[in-house]
């Protein structure tokens, strides 16, 4: 009868000590566990799109640009802010902010916090921007580099056989 108690408690306290060790290594975010999701809001400008803005460009160009205002007031609708959060799972949070001002719809001027050279998802190419005109430059009539790269004609008019 002493035995069977003495097995029980045992066993008791067997499975109450791994529970209570399984459960503490739930607790420690050294290991990675609980995950903890990145969180991103917000609009993320870069460096050649503040670049491209010029004072002058009308509201609809702005847009297009540097893409919907995170923030727009009615009390001051000449001035549209981006503002830029990102919490990663593990680390520091960044915060940047980015300001427009128009004056009628004419872009009178803008200020904000320096912006990365490059969306998150391109691959860096060691500070090597690219050398040939966007579609973007095209649509909003800047010519930001000096000499506009061209496909020859001949690669252009070649044909090609069918079979």
């Amino acid at each position: 009868m002493i035995a069977k108690k003495y097995s029980t408690l045992v066993r008791v306290s067997l499975i109450a000590g791994l529970s209570a060790l399984t459960l503490s290594a739930c607790s420690g975010t050294k290991w990675g566990f609980p995950y903890r999701a990145s969180v991103q809001q917000g609009n993320w400008l870069t460096e050649t799109q503040v670049n491209r803005l010029q004072v002058g460009m009308t509201r609809e160009q702005v847009h297009f640009l540097l893409g919907t205002p995170t923030l727009q007031d009615i009390f001051h609708s000449d001035r549209w802010d981006y503002p830029y959060f990102y919490k990663p799972g593990t680390g520091e949070p960044e915060l940047r902010h980015f300001t427009v001002w128009f004056e009628g719809d004419s872009l009178s001027r803008w200020e904000g916090d320096q912006q990365p050279n490059r969306q998150p998802y391109e691959q860096s190419d060691f500070g090597v921007s690219p050398s040939y005109p966007s579609p973007l430059d095209e649509a909003l009539n800047i010519t930001p580099y000096s000499t506009p790269i061209a496909p020859p004609a001949e690669a252009v008019l070649e044909e090609v056989p069918l079979r």
